[in-house]
């Protein structure tokens, strides 16, 4: 455990600074999976619609540097491709 003032304060700026960051990729698995399972289930339309959801989250967690902007790039990518793929 931290001994000196500032060590205590950057570790308490951690734990919250994790616990927002936990919640940002939650919300990325929250959608993706939402978006998955419709897939898999032939509902593309509804999958469509859930879209915007994902690119916000994945756009979020970029900008707060919580995923890297490629990945987030590369994820957003890989969803379109899928519910594309799966309409034709």
């Amino acid at each position: 455990m931290p001994v000196i003032k500032s060590a205590k304060k950057a570790l308490r700026q951690s734990k919250k600074r994790h616990a927002r960051n936990l919640k940002r990729k939650g919300a990325i698995k929250d959608v993706v999976g939402k978006i998955k399972k419709l897939v898999k289930a032939g509902k593309q339309k509804e999958a469509l619609k859930l879209l915007p959801q994902a690119y916000k989250a994945l756009d979020k967690a970029a900008k707060r540097n919580v995923i890297h902007k490629n990945a987030a790039n590369r994820k957003k990518s890989r969803l379109t491709k899928l519910i594309s793929i799966k309409t034709e």
